[in-house]
């Protein structure tokens, strides 16, 4: 697992990227916070001989914090599927986390799913159907296929996004598309047996949720699901914002400023607020 380094001092942050198999994703966060903590960025196992599954990340997840930490409990702060992991380590590893961000977290009932897609099929235009369709005839490569969707319809999860910041290094690594759907079906998987969300009751460090209000991953459903397993759960909704906070005009500077502070309370004085 390639682990990616920024900032020289204050308490651990790890960030957890997307996907699955979004490596490169959580970049964005983890420069965003180098001022403050000393931050890994780890690129999730991809694809390999055994089938992945959410328990072998955990399990990677953990081997990296037990060695990098320093014996300290780190902050998890993970976007979409990234979310949705740091949840999973920690229902594992209560004592191992010391305070859970969760962006733009991902879903975990088959309603909220329903209704994310409903709010992606409202926002799609005939032209965004029209060139998906012709993706499906003419491009024969699932890696590619997905890409070129997301190129499509990539916009449709934001409000009012600047610019995407340059990344050569992750840019130039293929999409894992087997990663991804392995890992995503045994989430699913376990969801449908009951495992997740009520393992998380068994976490035992504070957790934010960070959503915003333009998200089409309905954040009051999302949060529903989790309360009763985390009833301290702290939701903040952020205005004119989408599914990626730190891309949004509107809402960039306030997300770091917020996520600097609140880290900075729950891990601990050897770190600056924003």
């Amino acid at each position: 697992m390639r682990v990616r380094t920024y900032g020289t001092s204050g308490p651990v942050v790890v960030v957890l990227h997307g996907g699955p198999a979004a490596a490169g994703s959580a970049a964005p966060i983890a420069r965003g916070l180098a001022d403050a903590f000393r931050v890994l960025e780890p690129w999730q196992r991809g694809s390999g001989e055994t089938p992945l599954s959410v328990a072998q990340h955990v399990a990677d997840l953990h081997e990296l914090i037990e060695s990098c930490s320093n014996h300290a409990r780190p902050g998890l702060v993970g976007w979409s599927w990234g979310a949705m992991l740091a949840l999973a380590y920690s229902a594992a590893h209560p004592a191992s986390a010391g305070a859970l961000v969760l962006v733009g977290c991902g879903t975990f009932d088959v309603k909220a799913r329903a209704r994310m897609k409903a709010i992606l099929d409202e926002r799609m235009t005939d032209d965004m159907r029209r060139r998906l369709e012709r993706i499906e005839q003419d491009v024969a490569d699932p890696d590619e296929r997905l890409k070129a969707k997301y190129d499509i319809i990539g916009s449709l999860h934001d409000c009012d996004p600047l610019p995407p910041e340059e990344d050569p290094e992750a840019e130039a690594v293929p999409f894992d598309m087997r990663a991804h759907d392995e890992t995503w079906n045994d989430m699913v998987r376990l969801q449908a047996e009951g495992v997740y969300p009520a393992a998380f009751a068994a976490i035992k460090a504070p957790v934010l949720m960070l959503h915003g209000d333009c998200d089409p991953h309905p954040g009051d459903m999302i949060r529903a699901s989790l309360v009763p397993h985390i009833p301290r759960l702290e939701y903040r909704e952020l205005a004119r914002c989408g599914h990626s906070p730190w891309r949004e005009r509107a809402a960039r500077a306030g997300f770091f400023a917020f996520l600097h502070r609140w880290l900075a309370d729950k891990l601990g004085p050897s770190s600056r607020g924003a």
